[in-house]
């Protein structure tokens, strides 16, 4: 997973997936050996998103696949525009793009694709006032294991807001 700042504000998050065996094999519907090391599948996803999070565009390759009607796939992430990187985001994707609907691979890659999101804009966020709930505390406290109202990293950061041991 890559990211990158582009001249015109907006943001490439881009993901690679190379599927490869040690031993080469023959596949389902063929009758050709892959060699060992060729791509089974080489698949690339690029989103581009705004300091928002809002998708701008989504685009799929796929320079490798077990079957040349996977290539068709790639068309399908398209349902993606608009949508915004966020709260529910692997909801949305198995909603709009599961099982039969896109490829399986295309879709796996889609998750971690928000955590490089999220990671590239917070530099470009910082000093942005903070997201809070209704009751003043920040969305982060509880939202993952560091920031755990009772560890160190929310006394720090919140101390308004550690529950752990004083």
């Amino acid at each position: 997973m890559r990211a990158y700042h582009r001249a015109d504000g907006l943001f490439d998050v881009e993901a690679r997936l190379v599927d490869t065996k040690t031993v080469s094999f023959i596949g389902p519907l063929s009758t050709t050996p892959l060699a060992a090391g060729e791509p089974i599948h080489d698949l690339w996803i690029r989103l581009v998103i705004d300091l928002g999070s809002v998708i701008h565009e989504a685009v799929a390759v796929s320079d490798s696949t077990p079957f040349g009607v996977c290539k068709e796939a790639s068309e399908t992430l398209s349902v993606l525009k608009g949508v915004k990187i966020g709260k529910g985001w692997n909801r949305i994707i198995r909603e709009r793009l599961g099982g039969r609907a896109s490829c399986t691979h295309l879709v796996e890659l889609l998750s971690p694709m928000a955590t490089t999101a999220f990671q590239t804009l917070w530099p470009f966020k910082k000093g942005h006032p903070e997201k809070l709930d209704a009751h003043g505390r920040p969305l982060k406290v509880d939202s993952c294991y560091a920031y755990a109202s009772d560890r160190e990293v929310v006394m720090k950061l919140w101390p308004l807001h550690y529950d752990g041991p004083k």
